[in-house]
């Protein structure tokens, strides 16, 4: 007998957030549309993302976005929590998102852009912030999109 699926509350279970914590975040679509094939949509999540780092929530170190799914890493800031910066920029990127794509016609009515829930990992001190970083922003080459991490434009790294 397989073990059911956890829920996204059950993924909240125990979940607790630091103050200038570090942060790897993975937030998948919803049914694993490969939304952010469209750079205007991507471009989107950019500016909602990069919208909390201005507000100086977070401290955005890296990120890349995929076809369907996100990946960032950051360090809370100004006693912001985790689930709070995820459900701004879920929510907000999704409203935005799937207003365009009504208004062209892609979609009707409302639509979940999100899988509920996502992926945290509270980075160790003794973890290499750099080589985690290169990691991130390397998915696009070692997922086949492109030959060069150069020529992928959904990334980016205060240290590259």
């Amino acid at each position: 007998m397989s073990k059911p699926k956890p829920h996204a509350k059950d993924l909240r279970t125990g979940r607790h957030s630091e103050n200038n914590r570090i942060y790897l975040v993975t937030a998948v679509t919803h049914k694993r549309q490969r939304i952010f094939t469209d750079i205007f949509l991507a471009r989107i999540l950019v500016q909602t993302m990069r919208s909390q780092h201005q507000q100086e929530n977070i401290s955005s170190l890296a990120f890349v976005i995929m076809p369907d799914h996100l990946h960032w890493l950051f360090a809370l800031q100004n006693d912001c929590t985790l689930a709070k910066i995820m459900q701004t920029v879920k929510g907000s990127s999704a409203f935005r998102i799937q207003k365009l794509r009504r208004q062209r016609g892609e979609i009707s009515g409302r639509q979940s852009l999100w899988q509920d829930g996502y992926h945290d990992h509270a980075v160790r001190k003794q973890e290499d912030l750099q080589q985690l970083a290169r990691y991130i922003v390397a998915n696009p080459l070692r997922a086949g999109l492109v030959k060069s991490v150069a020529d992928y434009p959904l990334w980016d790294a205060i240290w590259l």
